[in-house]
C-alpha cells in the first residue's frame, strides 16, 4: 500500500492546476491574450478567474484572497470535498498536460519572447492628433488629461490606434503594459502587473489616492473633477495578484505620512466591482488609512461611463 503522505507529494508534483481547471466540469477556458508564460489566466462565467503560476503548481484567485496548491484549487472548486476525495480526484490527471501546452512550446522555439520595457522603449510617447489620441478622446478624455500623461510618459503609441498604459516598479522601470484600443482589449505579455499611476503634482504633496481598475477609469476620474494636485490617479488593471497588492502597499505606506491620507476605490458598479472595492478597504485598515468608496452613479458602469455621459450632456446644452 503507497504511503499517504509519499502519494500526497506526488500528487501535487504531477498534477498541473491548469489540467484541473481544463477537466473541471464545466470547463475553465484559456484566456491567450491576457496570459503570458508564467501567469495563465482561465475564466469560466461571469467574473469567475483563476491565475495558474509557477509552472502549473500554484495559482490564485485576483476576485479573492484564495491560493494555493492543486489541492487547494480542487476544494476551491469543489469546497464539498474533504481531502480523500481530492486525492482521488488527482489521480487520473498525474502527468496529463493541459491543452495550453503544445502551443507554448510552439512559442518557445521562436525565440525568448521582448522584454516589456524594451517594446515599450521603442513605441512613441504619446501626441497630440495621433491615432492613439483620437482613441482617447472618442472615450471622453480631455486635451489637458491627455497631455498631462503624456508629459508624465504614462501612456505610449501602440499600432492599430491603441493606447499602451504603463505599470512601473519602484525604480521607475516598466515591468507591465495593459492595452486599449478601438478593436483590442488586453495587455502585454511577459508582464508583472503593478500599479498604473499618474499625478500631476509633487510626490510630497500627495495624500490621496484614487484607485480604478482600468487606467482609462482612472483618468476619467481625474478629468471629472480636474486632477488634483494632491491625488495619485491609479489602477490595477483588473484584479490584483501579489505583485499589484505589494505595489499598493508601498504606496499607501508613502501616502500615510499625510495628515488626510485617504485611499477612495473607484472600482466598476457591478458585483466584481463592490468585491475589489472591499479589499482595497480591507488593505487600507491594515496600513491605517482612510477608505473611501466612489462607486459610480451609472449602475453596472465605470468612471469612463460617468465621463462620457457628462461630455455628451455638456454638448446637448451647448446645442
Amino acid at each position: 500500500m503507497k504511503d499517504p503522505q509519499r502519494e500526497v507529494e506526488e500528487l501535487r508534483a504531477g498534477v498541473n492546476c491548469a489540467t484541473v481547471l481544463e477537466k473541471a466540469t464545466p470547463p475553465w477556458l484559456l484566456d491567450r491574450k491576457e496570459s503570458s508564460g508564467r501567469c495563465l489566466k482561465y475564466r469560466r462565467g461571469a467574473g469567475e478567474i483563476v491565475i495558474v503560476t509557477h509552472g502549473g503548481a500554484g495559482w490564485w484567485d485576483p476576485n479573492s484572497d484564495a491560493k494555493g496548491d492543486v489541492f487547494r484549487l480542487v476544494q476551491h472548486l469543489e469546497p464539498s470535498l474533504n481531502f480523500g476525495e481530492v486525492r482521488k480526484m488527482l489521480r487520473p490527471l498525474a502527468g496529463v498536460r493541459p491543452d495550453f501546452a503544445p502551443v507554448e512550446r510552439a512559442r518557445d522555439k521562436r525565440g525568448p519572447p521582448i522584454p516589456v520595457a524594451q517594446r515599450w522603449a521603442r513605441r512613441p510617447r504619446l501626441r497630440r492628433c495621433s491615432d492613439a489620441w483620437r482613441y482617447l478622446e472618442s472615450r471622453g478624455l480631455p486635451q489637458s488629461v491627455l497631455t498631462a500623461a503624456a508629459q508624465c510618459d504614462v501612456i505610449r503609441e501602440g499600432p492599430r490606434a491603441s493606447a499602451w498604459f504603463a505599470h512601473r516598479d519602484p525604480a521607475g522601470l516598466v515591468i507591465h503594459v495593459d492595452v486599449r484600443g478601438p478593436t483590442y482589449k488586453g495587455s502585454l505579455t511577459g508582464g508583472c502587473k503593478s500599479l498604473f499611476c499618474f499625478s500631476r503634482g509633487q510626490q510630497a504633496r500627495h495624500g490621496r489616492l484614487v484607485l480604478a481598475e482600468a487606467a482609462i477609469d482612472a483618468l476619467s476620474r481625474a478629468a471629472i473633477e480636474r486632477p488634483r494636485e494632491d491625488t495619485i490617479y491609479a489602477a490595477t488593471g483588473g484584479g490584483m495578484g501579489p505583485s499589484a497588492i505589494a505595489a499598493l502597499e508601498a504606496l499607501l505606506l508613502a501616502l500615510k505620512g499625510s495628515p488626510d491620507a485617504l485611499l477612495e476605490s473607484a472600482t466598476d458598479a457591478n458585483s466584481a466591482g463592490d468585491r475589489h472595492a472591499a479589499r482595497h478597504q480591507e488593505i487600507a485598515g491594515q496600513i491605517g488609512i482612510a477608505f473611501k468608496r466612489a462607486r459610480p452613479p451609472i449602475e453596472g458602469g465605470d468612471w469612463n461611463d460617468v465621463l462620457k455621459a457628462s461630455v455628451q450632456g455638456d454638448r446637448r446644452h451647448e446645442a
